[in-house]
């Protein structure tokens, strides 16, 4: 049985925004989205979750914060419980890497002990449910190049330029 889930949708200047949390943490974060439709679609809520702004409103503050190109920390509490083992371990070792700062693939890899592993890394990632919260935008490529991002290149691009400046 799935827990009680609550959620909200909000609009910012670069889309709508959309947050699913559960009792034990958040379970899910949209990526900028052209429609409120959109941001809804992306959660993936049911008929049992509930609006409710008034528990995410702090959230809300740093994500405008962080997409008006100021330095916003996202320690909250996850829900992961729909993930594997594997995948708990990759992004608890993605939310270590800096705000402004990259890693490759191969450096989340081996900070799970698993040197050779860096393709499985990258599947992981992709499967992200929380990106920014977990900072998948931030690994690249062994050789500098981008990789992919489940948000698409053009997003991880912006992303990682916001960042930077």
């Amino acid at each position: 049985m799935r827990q009680k889930t609550s959620y909200i949708v909000f609009k910012m200047a670069v889309g709508w925004v959309g947050i699913l949390g559960s009792p034990t943490g958040l379970r899910c974060i949209t990526l900028p989205q052209p429609s409120e439709k959109q941001a809804l679609t992306a959660l993936g809520i049911d008929d049992k979750a509930t609006p409710a702004k008034e528990y995410f409103q702090d959230l809300i503050r740093r994500f405008r914060d962080y997409f008006n190109g100021r330095r916003a920390d996202f320690p909250d509490k996850l829900d992961l419980n729909e993930a594997t083992p594997f995948q708990r371990k990759v992004w608890q070792a993605a939310r270590r890497i800096p705000y402004g700062q990259t890693r490759s693939y191969g450096w989340i890899a081996r900070q799970i002990g698993k040197p050779g592993a860096a393709r499985a890394v990258g599947q992981a990632l992709g499967k992200n449910p929380l990106p920014i919260i977990i900072p998948c935008h931030r690994v690249l490529s062994s050789d500098g190049g981008l990789g992919g991002f489940s948000g698409g290149l053009k997003m991880k691009k912006y992303l990682l330029a916001l960042e930077k400046r």
